[in-house]
């Protein structure tokens, strides 16, 4: 009880470094369990759903697929379904775009419905509607709702509301991120079409690998493409997702709590040292050294299960809840809920495990002296002169820079304590603030004759989008195609973001593909426009970086050499275009693409956010105990020097020179740590994105003088402890 007794007035005379024990373990763990809680919840979340659904395995596209397609193929499935997909517009304001899925059966890729009833193949009046377009358009089960398309109407009741796992994240042809009151979709019975239904896309269950799928379905009958579940466009974005988030996770917070390690050791040090006296008459009254090393593996044990414990319960409860408002506008589930995983308890506890190890390493050397030498004051550390201090140069140098070098020479634990823990805190800033600078640097058949019309009026240039096929070195991806001749209103550019024009007769390739496939300038391609079944082989005359479109670019002419028409989607213009065309289904602006962009990083810019925070944190943390530390160890040397009449603010001087180099040489090192970092994050983005990693002299300047400021105010906070220094205890004579 005396022990406990001394632990917690132990604790009250220095709770200010046993409370920053408990906020690196608390943040460390909070951060670490915080971030997976909310990467597994994605996770699970969508594998159960997916699951419910029966979400297909693979899809099989052709103009027409009837019942012996169906017959050969369902020799090497579990289990197929038929669909007629067709582009509506439905009957209210502004008539936006529904895909209208014509099921057969509706086994596969089931409809969830969350509001009326299950989807009913058999239902030929009903309609069961997206639930983000349902809400955007206040629709309600019993509504009557009209869709248009191949020159009819079809007038349905809406029977359910709900998702569909096709749909976890739509694409949007007006803006970068989904417009749900501009688009949809809606699942209907195939005895709901108008006329003779010809399915054109099956939707497949196996137990084979998709390579071995393909080889099969390439011998047992013709078709368009097929289009596995990882490369399906919903499937792929919301998995590159959350590899990005887990990404995140195994960074972050490992480098939290790995600093968290190096400042429980050094502030334990400082303790054990302060306290040799009161370990020494310990000794002495006749406690065991196994119950004295006991009592202060409670000084770490205690907070760090504390930090740990509440790091655990908060975290999964918090982190979570910030990022899915934002996931929520570009990705569509029924739920979203924090995951748990038992990784969590393990990193926990072996938190904990570590701090008593960090702790024993600390008081093992003290408990083997005996009691009287415990009881002096510890001998100073001493050090030889090295080649600097012998040379000629050394008496030139200034007393304070001499002063400082001797001190980091014999106190190099401490020195490289303070360089790492910096450059941890300067990795985060680097990579916080590069991603958002990489962020910002990123920002149905119409009438020919109104097309021209409208390009002719807006002085605007035609482009063509569409998703292609690729095939190269026995891979085989979905990517995009863009079709433009140069115009000022694209900007293309290499990986230096040097501006570049693609070549008349060149094909530019996308910088991340070229990196995913192995593929450089000279190398060829095949590759043929989904939907069609005209397959051609192009030679890479370009490489070019774009942070969103991966995949090919050529001018129009290049397009038609290959023996493909050219189809314009969009025109481009840089002037306001108003008029009400039926050709014209949507008209973005430039803002709209900034605000869709804004919208699409939201997850991403919140992730720096947090990063940012913690990492200025972390660095008062680690810079506040270890300038104590410093102090601590410095005591009898200040004390000499005030007694040789040395000012207080010559003192001062000293420690802050010391307190500058340490940082700049820790900041230094952590501008290629904090770049690694960024880069890493970045490329966890997916196949569909390419951020170009950024580091600039903005972002450096600004983490230089968080950092230096913070270096600079944990130093002025120990000036008055110059003044206060007890000169006679600090200056006892070691026997």
């Amino acid at each position: 009880m005396s022990l406990f007794r001394k632990m917690l007035r132990d604790f009250k005379i220095n709770k200010t470094q046993f409370i920053a024990i408990f906020l690196m373990a608390f943040i460390g763990i909070f951060a670490y369990s915080g971030i997976y809680s909310e990467y597994y919840g994605l996770e699970q979340t969508s594998a159960d759903y997916y699951a419910q659904t029966n979400l297909a395995d693979g899809w099989v596209y052709n103009d027409t697929i009837d019942d012996s397609s169906v017959d050969k193929i369902s020799e090497f499935t579990t289990q197929t379904d038929r669909q007629a997909i067709v582009q509506s517009q439905a009957k209210v304001v502004n008539k936006p775009d529904i895909t209208l899925h014509f099921v057969e059966n509706g086994t596969i890729s089931k409809f969830y419905s969350v509001e009326g009833d299950d989807f009913n193949a058999s239902d030929d009046s009903g309609v069961w509607l997206d639930k983000r377009f349902a809400d955007a358009r206040d629709l309600h089960v019993g509504d009557k709702i009209s869709f248009e398309f191949d020159n009819q109407t079809v007038k349905k009741e809406i029977r359910g509301i709900g998702y569909s796992p096709e749909y976890v994240y739509e694409t949007s042809p007006a803006s970068l991120t989904p417009d749900f009151s501009q688009m949809g979709f809606a699942y209907l019975s195939a005895n709901a079409y108008p006329k003779d239904l010809e399915y054109d896309r099956l939707l497949v269950k196996y137990d084979l690998l998709d390579y071995d799928f393909k080889e099969k379905l390439d011998a047992s009958s013709s078709y368009l493409s097929f289009t596995k579940k990882d490369d399906q466009l919903s499937v792929s974005k919301f998995s590159d997702e959350m590899v990005q988030h887990k990404m995140i996770g195994d960074v972050f917070p490992i480098v939290f709590i790995v600093v968290t390690f190096l400042t429980l050791l050094t502030t334990m040090n400082r303790i054990i040292a302060h306290q040799r006296t009161q370990i020494g008459v310990l000794k002495a009254v006749g406690f065991k050294d196994n119950t004295i090393i006991l009592h202060y593996l409670s000084y770490s044990f205690f907070p760090v299960l504390a930090g740990s414990i509440l790091g655990l319960v908060t975290g999964p409860m918090i982190i979570p809840q910030m990022f899915y408002p934002s996931m929520q506008t570009n990705y569509s589930m029924p739920s979203w809920n924090p995951g748990f995983d038992m990784s969590f308890v393990y990193i926990a506890a072996l938190m904990v495990i570590l701090s008593l190890f960090v702790t024993y390493l600390s008081c093992r050397i003290i408990s083997k002296e005996n009691p009287a030498n415990t009881m002096r004051p510890k001998a100073p550390n001493m050090s030889s002169k090295g080649l600097l201090e012998k040379s000629r140069l050394w008496n030139r140098l200034s007393f304070n820079f001499r002063w400082n070098w001797r001190d980091a020479r014999v106190n190099k634990f401490r020195a490289f304590m303070t360089i790492v823990g910096v450059m941890g805190c300067v990795a985060l800033l680097i990579a916080a603030f590069g991603m958002n600078d990489s962020l910002e640097e990123i920002s149905n058949n119409a009438n020919p004759m109104e097309l021209y019309y409208a390009l002719n009026e807006s002085n605007g240039s035609f482009i063509m989008q569409q998703s292609i096929e690729i095939k190269t070195n026995d891979s085989e991806d979905t990517v995009a195609l863009l079709v433009s001749n140069n115009t000022d209103l694209i900007s293309y550019t290499d990986s230096d973001r040097n501006s570049i024009d693609i070549n008349e007769g060149d094909v530019s390739l996308s910088k991340k593909l070229s990196e995913k496939f192995n593929l450089g300038i000279g190398d060829t391609v095949r590759w043929h426009i989904v939907g069609s079944d005209d397959w051609v082989n192009s030679k890479i005359g370009q490489i070019h970086a774009e942070p969103i479109s991966q995949g090919l670019i050529m001018s129009p002419d290049t397009l038609e050499d290959q023996g493909l028409n050219f189809t314009p989607t969009s025109i481009l213009t840089d002037q306001k275009y108003g008029e009400n065309i039926d050709s014209i289904k949507s008209v973005t602006t430039l803002d709209d693409l900034k605000e869709s962009w804004d919208q699409m990083t939201n997850a991403v810019m919140m992730m720096v956010y947090v990063i940012t925070i913690v990492a200025i944190v972390l660095a008062f943390l680690v810079l506040y105990n270890l300038g104590i530390l410093s102090f601590t160890e410095m005591e009898r040397e200040i004390a000499t020097l005030k007694v040789l009449g040395f000012k207080t603010n010559f003192l001062r001087k000293i420690l802050l020179t010391q307190n500058i180099i340490f940082t700049s040489i820790g900041f230094i090192l952590g501008i290629p740590l904090g770049f690694y970092f960024m880069t890493l994050m970045m490329n966890a983005a997916g196949d569909s994105l390419y951020y170009i990693p950024t580091l600039t002299w903005g972002n450096i300047l600004l983490s230089a003088l968080i950092t230096f400021s913070l270096s600079i105010g944990v130093n002025t906070l120990f000036s008055d402890k110059i003044n206060d220094l007890d000169m006679v205890e600090a200056l006892k004579d070691v026997d």
